[in-house]
């Protein structure tokens, strides 16, 4: 019964899901795109195209930041084959278009439709299907079940939250979940989590997210920006959601009073269609800002440029208005708050921050990150806060303090490093349900 409600549901909130796309691709144009696609038409392979096809399903820009060194890896191990990478939103389909280009092939995930996802199987044809984390719609594993495509929630998790949530349909989630080929975990909680609620062929791999690297010529950017800011204190607030900036503000103002009055905070909003609504704010409170698109031009057309003219000295703001630059921002700063996390939006990834060696700072609100947050406190690598007068005591004391500072950047490091290795892990499996090779076309992970 709920499986029929669940369907019929879709059709009701088919027309107001378009809506919602145009009222959105005011702010950002990509959502009145393709929209097609969302139904399952204008997208497919060509007829005659028979190469295995693995489809990776990213969300947005984390989730397909964190599939890159998946795909990578994929493409190593099956030159033979292709890759689909699927989204929901346009910047996680810009995202996956600057970081592969030409080499992999893109569409939107249909909505959770049967004739949708019918349309989409029949014009891709699959040989694996790949869902990152927490990915998990009902219509699409019966229709990939029944189209014998297997279908493989890769790098999942399952907060607390989420299972108690869950759990309260009893079979019908124990159906659902039962619907995957195979269940790749992070961490033993999140499979213990997800086994009660149905999920067989279990295996926990580690995150994938510990395999992502900065590349070297944003680190260098970031190095570059640090040094054109001068011997000012900086910190990055990362990925701040709406309502967090207010917060972080407030933190920042404290800061000044608490006697640390000139340090530059770097603001990066997690959603670009928020960027002139969060320099309006930095406006109102009176700080001077400058975006970073206006005050280091350079760095976006020249990947390793340091031609960066000096950050002015009446700047205490700089806005992170660009995409792909995170890595940098990080390397930029000497201590890094991660937002998402002093509203209950579940926190962000505190993975690349750590592995950029920086100190890692983050609020209370991490039910989405958990696993990864307890253990990068636990060894020393990130402090937990809890408001923002928390947050900027918890500023002031590492400003005031270099070798404890120090330390905790390699607690970092050393906390990165020793997580990496899901992804070799992952291929290993994954390949194992894609169809044999003609010829000597596979490699092994490097």
């Amino acid at each position: 019964m709920l499986r029929v409600i669940y369907r019929a549901a879709w059709w009701l909130i088919a027309p107001i899901a378009v809506l919602r796309l145009l009222v959105r691709s005011r702010r950002e144009r990509g959502y009145r795109e393709h929209i097609a696609e969302r139904f399952g038409y204008g997208a497919g392979r060509v007829p005659e195209d028979d190469a295995p096809l693995i489809w990776v399903h990213a969300v947005s820009v984390g989730e397909t930041r964190a599939a890159q060194p998946l795909v990578e890896a994929l493409m190593h191990a099956r030159p033979d084959a292709r890759i689909l990478l699927t989204h929901m939103t346009p910047s996680g389909r810009a995202t996956g278009e600057r970081i592969f280009d030409g080499r992999v092939l893109r569409c939107y995930l249909p909505y959770d439709m049967p004739h949708a996802v019918r349309r989409f199987l029949r014009a891709w044809r699959p040989s694996l299907g790949l869902v990152m984390e927490t990915e998990v719609w009902p219509t699409l594993i019966d229709e990939c079940r029944r189209a014998d495509v297997p279908l493989v929630l890769t790098n999942a998790r399952m907060s607390e939250r989420s299972y108690r949530r869950a759990a309260k349909f009893g079979r019908a989630t124990r159906e659902v979940f039962g619907g995957f080929s195979r269940v790749l975990a992070q961490s033993p909680s999140d499979a213990e989590r997800l086994s009660s609620l149905g999920a067989r062929n279990m295996a926990v791999l580690g995150n994938l997210k510990f395999d992502m690297a900065t590349p070297p010529e944003l680190a260098a950017r970031g190095h570059a920006w640090r040094k054109a800011i001068g011997p000012r204190p900086v910190w990055v607030a990362a990925s701040t959601r709406e309502g967090e900036e207010e917060l972080v503000l407030q933190a920042f103002a404290a800061l000044a009073a608490l006697g640390i009055d000139d340090a530059v905070l770097i603001l990066v909003p997690r959603h670009p269609q928020r960027f002139d609504e969060v320099a309006a704010l930095v406006e109102r409170k009176g700080l001077r800002a400058v975006r970073r698109s206006a005050w280091a031009p350079a760095a976006a057309a020249a990947a390793a440029s340091t031609d960066v003219p000096p950050l002015p000295a009446d700047v205490s703001v700089v806005l992170g208005d660009s995409m792909g630059e995170m890595g940098a921002y990080y390397a930029a700063a000497d201590i890094a708050f991660i937002g998402g996390s002093l509203l209950p939006f579940g926190g962000q990834n505190l993975i690349e921050a750590c592995a950029i060696g920086v100190p890692v700072l983050i609020g209370p609100h991490v039910f989405n990150f958990s696993q990864a947050t307890a253990d990068a406190v636990a060894t020393g690598a990130a402090l937990q806060v809890e408001d923002p007068e928390d947050l900027a005591k918890a500023l002031r004391e590492l400003f005031k303090d270099r070798p404890r500072r120090t330390a905790m950047g390699a607690a970092a490091s050393a906390f990165a490093a020793r997580h990496r290795g899901a992804t070799a892990r992952t291929v290993e499996v994954l390949t194992t349900l894609l169809p044999e090779v003609s010829g000597e076309t596979a490699h092994p992970m490097p």
